[in-house]
C-alpha cells in the first residue's frame, strides 16, 4: 500500500483576491454599524426638520434660522438664489407680518444620508392666512441637503423648492 504524499498548497499571493476577501469581511462587519449610524442620523434629521416647523409656526424669529448651515444656497421658483441672510430675512419678515399668519407642515419622503451628508426629500404646504380674507395654500415639493455641522447637529446646506 503506498502511502499519499502530502503536497502543501501554495498560498494565495493574488493581492486582488486577498483585497476583494478583506473588504468582504470587513463589509460583513462594519454594515449594520454603519446602517445604524446612517438610521440615527435619518432619527436626528427628521428631529430637526420638525422642531424647525414647530419653532416657525410658533413664530420664534430667533429659531427659524437655526436649521440653516451658514454656507446655505437655496433655490425656490420664481426667485433669485438665496443665501443664509435672505433666507433668514424673508423668514423673519414674514412671522413679523401682522397682516398674515404662515405656518407650515411638512410630509417627509425619505432621508438618505450618505456620512456626514444627507439628502431629504420631501413637501411642504404652506398655509397663508390674511387677517381679512381666504387662506391660500401653497404645496411646495422640495429637496434639502443636510451636512453633519463640527457641533454635531445637521443642518441645511442646500435645498430646492418648487410650487406645484
Amino acid at each position: 500500500m503506498q502511502q499519499a504524499s502530502h503536497v502543501p498548497r501554495r498560498p494565495n499571493r493574488n493581492p486582488r483576491r486577498r483585497a476583494a476577501a478583506a473588504f468582504a469581511l470587513m463589509s460583513a462587519f462594519t454594515a449594520p454599524l454603519a446602517s445604524a449610524r446612517a438610521e440615527d442620523a435619518a432619527a436626528e434629521i427628521r428631529g430637526a426638520l420638525a422642531q424647525w416647523t414647530a419653532d416657525f409656526n410658533a413664530g420664534r424669529t430667533d429659531k427659524v434660522c437655526d436649521l440653516f448651515a451658514t454656507e446655505v444656497r437655496a433655490d425656490v421658483r420664481g426667485a433669485p438664489e438665496r443665501d443664509h441672510t435672505a433666507i433668514c430675512d424673508v423668514l423673519v419678515r414674514s412671522l413679523k407680518d401682522e397682516t398674515k399668519h404662515y405656518s407650515y407642515a411638512m410630509d417627509i419622503k425619505e432621508v438618505l444620508v450618505f456620512g456626514d451628508v444627507a439628502v431629504v426629500r420631501l413637501v411642504w404646504t404652506l398655509t397663508i392666512m390674511p387677517k381679512d380674507g381666504a387662506s391660500i395654500e401653497s404645496v411646495e415639493p422640495g429637496m434639502d441637503i443636510f451636512r453633519k455641522q463640527n457641533d454635531g447637529s445637521w443642518r441645511i446646506i442646500r435645498y430646492m423648492a418648487y410650487e406645484r
